[in-house]
């Protein structure tokens, strides 16, 4: 007779990705993992997955009995969980990847925030321009600009789209006079973003939408910097005219310590999406996570400049 707990077990590393992630989620040392599985295959006398050192794929058989049964299971450990009245408070460690300047814009304060909400959470960054590996990284949630998703088993949400808006401080105009039109800029000392490692250019492109539609300009400055935050203090000091994003910019606007340029005019900053390894059995300390996240992040970027 077939094991359950070995098949149940079976679904849990399909679902996790992978022997380790299965392991954290469980709290069950990997080799006991890997036995049970093993004893499942000699059971049914077919091998169900092939294993790497790290990651691991589904046989043809392993994926027929995946399919199978793994609703089935979920359905079983849901109703477990229903009548054992299991605290559904949010805990355990949540394993983020996000972009290297994630915050840059993102403030610790709502990390702050969240963690007081949830005591039993732990939060881990993997902060980095590259595409997270899910399975290798252990991620459980990552934020990326861009819906192109190299892998198709991941499901993308949509969190917003950004703009980026022209900014000044009140003292810089009025010294240098305030633009008109987009082809003003030219004259201006603009702020402009470096890349780490770029070399250094005496004109940067802006690529901008206006009322007649897309419009570029070169643009020079004497002050350049590679980070978000540097940029709008550059700018709230008076050294030119920035280009950031417009949910960034609104506090110092309302302070009156930048003024918006040209409101009309804007740039596309793009997509920002929420991805999960899948929809399955998301843990509902990263549900609880992510739609907090969602809310300062539409909040803050998903806002159209005027």
């Amino acid at each position: 007779m077939l094991d359950l707990n070995q098949m149940a077990l079976f679904v849990q590393v399909v679902q996790a990705g992978s022997f380790a992630e299965a392991s954290r989620r469980l709290g069950m040392p990997p080799t006991t993992l890997s036995r049970q599985v093993a004893q499942l295959e000699d059971s049914l006398q077919a091998r169900l997955l092939q294993r790497t050192t790290r990651k691991l794929s589904l046989t043809d058989a392993g994926r027929t009995l995946f399919d199978q049964c793994a609703s089935q299971i979920d359905a079983l450990n849901n109703a477990a969980s229903a009548l054992a009245g299991e605290n559904q408070t949010p805990k355990g460690s949540i394993r983020v990847a996000a972009s290297a300047g994630f915050f840059d814009y993102f403030e610790m304060a709502w990390v702050q925030e969240f963690l007081d909400s949830y005591p039993g959470v732990q939060l881990e960054f993997v902060l980095s321009d590259s595409m997270a590996d899910f399975i290798e990284e252990g991620i459980d949630v990552a934020f990326r600009g861009s819906a192109e998703l190299p892998d198709s088993s991941l499901v993308a949400r949509k969190l917003a789209t950004g703009y980026l808006a022209l900014a000044a401080s009140p003292a810089y105009l009025a010294a240098r006079g305030t633009p008109r039109t987009v082809e003003d800029l030219a004259a201006h000392d603009c702020i402009r973003a470096i890349n780490p490692g770029a070399t250094p250019m005496a004109q940067t492109t802006w690529h901008l939408q206006g009322p007649d539609g897309p419009v570029q300009i070169s643009v020079g400055g004497r002050f350049s910097a590679n980070t978000g935050p540097a940029l709008q203090k550059a700018a709230e000091g008076g050294l030119g005219i920035c280009l950031l994003p417009f949910g960034s910019l609104q506090g110092s606007i309302r302070s009156g310590a930048l003024v918006q340029v040209l409101p009309g005019v804007a740039s596309s900053l793009g997509n920002m999406y929420v991805v999960y390894p899948s929809r399955r059995h998301v843990p509902h300390a990263v549900t609880a996570f992510v739609e907090m996240t969602v809310q300062r992040i539409t909040a803050l970027i998903g806002a159209t400049p005027a």
